[in-house]
């Protein structure tokens, strides 16, 4: 009888008695020597036994059906999913930075410090701000860093009348959650026609108690906001303080420094713009820099250089600590090397190649999936599909078919403002082949959603899983095996 190998199964199915990989010796000493009666097991443990051939196997087969960006394109939106030399995993372990002890002495660590001492001097250049703590875990852990930062520099200004943050529909979505967390009242305002700041509607909003504008710079329909200059003009008139989301910083490094055009207070995404890509095995870090005015306010310590040797300082009026130790400084590492492989001018290389292979996506699709802003947009360009209500094929049934095609969806659905939204970020990182096979597998879903949509419908056809019921996975997941 012909037997099929199941590939798929897990290792306690494909266990067999009497298999092993390894043979210790056995000890002199039981665990009875060890261990108290009550703790020891009557049963032997339900363990699969396997050969160390079989094991290995096991979890390759396993490795290759988890996408990763070192396998195919992944262009999901607002994530920045770009490649970063390897080099720098290597680095970010050595014994020295990866086995610092948190209690360690400042003098046993001025290499670490030293690199966090650096990376905020290179963040602080790039956007033009007087100071930077790399305290925050990641993005959403950094806004709220740098809210709290708002708060405190209004606290110590008699302002504690000011209990608004005003954030447009084109913001991240952790912008409002992030407002609420910290206490204040979140006040929305619709975009403009054209996917930007809505200056009349920004201005009936702000009054006396605004504390925050919180603007995501490029905007998550992958705009720059032309009016930006104006915009915190007027921020700043209302007594307030502009915020901006730099998760997109991609599009930005090297072409403009956010200081100049009236920032306040922003975060970056070491994790996505500088180091691992956007959760690439974490942690992250998002360092929340500020002016000049705001720069006392944001949390401590933060590293300085003083009398010769590198310090972990306070500040009077800091906000306090957000995070007991620098776990994140892995990421941080890989940030600071992926600063220094560049100069002003290949930095700002990343970003135009950036903006140069989102746009090539937009008009490559264009008149099959058109981009819902039809104008020239930064990092990612925000498509949509044919007319649902008349094909009857929608958004998540394209990302599915992509599937078969061998790409990871891009994001979906997101920006909210956009129906059916399809969101690319290619990144600079992706060669022009690898943009064309993109485009030729959309081109091929579209000519299957206007001659077989059905095959659309029913896709994946190649996965492992093919379509569940994403109702009742929702209401009674399945959380083991």
């Amino acid at each position: 009888m012909e037997t099929i190998l199941r590939k798929n199964d897990l290792s306690i199915e494909k266990s067999c008695a009497g298999r092993r990989g390894v043979r210790f010796e056995k000890t002199s000493h039981g665990a009875a020597d060890y261990l108290p009666t009550e703790f020891l097991r009557t049963e032997q443990p339900r363990l699969p036994e396997m050969s160390e051939f079989d094991t290995v196997r096991h979890f390759t087969n396993l490795s290759r059906q988890n996408y990763c960006l070192d396998g195919q394109f992944y262009p999901l939106g607002s994530c920045t999913m770009k490649y970063n030399p390897k080099a720098y995993d290597v680095l970010s372990v050595l014994p020295a930075f990866a086995g610092a002890h948190p209690f360690a002495p400042i003098s046993a660590v001025q290499g670490t410090l030293e690199v966090m001492y650096n990376l905020q001097e290179l963040l602080k250049k790039i956007t033009g701000l007087a100071a930077f703590t790399l305290q925050p875990a990641a993005g959403a852990h950094g806004e709220i860093t740098g809210i709290m930062t708002a708060r405190a520099y209004h606290d110590a200004h008699n302002g504690q009348n000011r209990t608004e943050v005003i954030v447009p529909d084109t913001a991240h979505g952790t912008n409002p959650a992030t407002a609420n967390m910290a206490g204040y009242t979140v006040v929305n305002i619709k975009s403009a026609p054209n996917g930007c700041v809505d200056k009349q509607a920004l201005q009936a909003s702000l009054s006396e108690k605004t504390a925050v504008v919180m603007l995501t710079v490029p905007n998550t329909v992958g705009l720059f906001e032309s009016d930006i200059r104006e915009i915190a003009d007027m921020v700043h008139k209302a007594g307030a303080l502009l915020y901006m989301d730099g998760a997109n910083f991609n599009a930005l490094i090297g072409l403009a420094r956010p200081a100049d055009f009236g920032v306040d207070i922003m975060h970056l995404n070491i994790h996505k713009t500088f180091a691992a890509p956007h959760g690439g095995g974490g942690p992250g870090a998002g360092p929340v820099g500020a002016a000049a005015h705001v720069a006392p306010y944001l949390p401590r310590p933060v590293v300085t250089f003083e009398n010769g040797q590198y310090q972990l300082a306070n500040t009077p009026e800091s906000l306090g600590k957000m995070k007991a130790f620098y776990g994140n400084i892995g990421i941080c590492l890989r940030g600071y090397c992926y600063l220094r492989q560049f100069d002003g001018t290949t930095l700002k290389e990343v970003a135009e190649k950036a903006v140069l292979n989102a746009n090539y996506i937009r008009v490559a699709l264009k008149g099959k999936f058109n981009a819902f802003f039809d104008r020239t947009c930064m990092h990612e360009c925000v498509l949509i599909p044919p007319d649902p209500h008349t094909t009857g094929v929608h958004t998540s049934d394209v990302a599915k078919r992509l599937l078969d095609y061998g790409f990871y969806a891009p994001t979906i659905y997101f920006p909210l403002i956009v129906p059916e939204a399809i969101m690319v970020e290619p990144t600079e990182t992706e060669n022009k082949e690898m943009l064309d096979a993109f485009v030729t597998a959309m081109e091929r879903i579209f000519d299957e959603i206007t001659n077989e949509p059905q095959t659309v419908k029913d896709a994946p056809h190649t996965q492992p899983v093919s379509r569940i019921d994403e109702v009742s996975a929702a209401r009674q997941p399945n959380l083991h095996w």
